[in-house]
């Protein structure tokens, strides 16, 4: 019987129990949240999908085809040039993820509910994404350096 449901599903039986049990947990999370804050919900989620397709899309693709002229420079694109542009591309992409995410209290815009459930004021946000921001981009460019002198040092590298 497991054989069987493994080879219709594609995984075993706790798989779709835990999925199930995930998506109640996400249900009643948005039923409550739908009860007192549905308007700020929908505002959210259309606010997004269009700021994102329409905005940040193009401004994003733009970025990134502008990004790899620049690093290729007039030449074919080598290994190491595509090194550079993805060493910079994947600190970027996280640290807008986690502007996207936090917007409202980043942009000191989360109102009294943050600050009447914490008890804590929104304004540390802008500090600490900015901080997340820098210790991306450093990191990323520490690791780049580390895979470029280990490149360096190997033999016909």
């Amino acid at each position: 019987m497991k054989r069987l449901f493994v080879r219709v599903y594609g995984e075993p039986p706790r798989h779709l129990v835990i999925l199930l049990l995930s998506f109640a947990v996400c249900g009643y999370a948005l039923v409550r949240l739908l009860r007192t804050e549905w308007l700020s919900v929908l505002e959210w989620v259309v606010g997004a999908a269009i700021l994102h397709d329409v905005v940040l899309v193009p401004l994003y693709g733009g970025a990134d085809w502008l990004l790899h002229k620049g690093v290729q420079a007039g030449k074919p694109l080598s290994r190491s040039r595509l090194a550079v542009v993805n060493h910079l591309r994947v600190p970027a992409f996280l640290s807008l993820l986690t502007l996207l995410v936090y917007w409202p209290s980043i942009s000191r815009n989360a109102g009294t509910n943050y600050r009447r459930a914490t008890g804590l004021s929104p304004d540390v946000f802008w500090p600490r994404w900015l901080l997340i921001t820098v210790v991306l981009f450093a990191a990323s460019a520490a690791l780049f350096a580390l895979r470029a002198h280990r490149t360096r040092r190997r033999p016909g590298g």
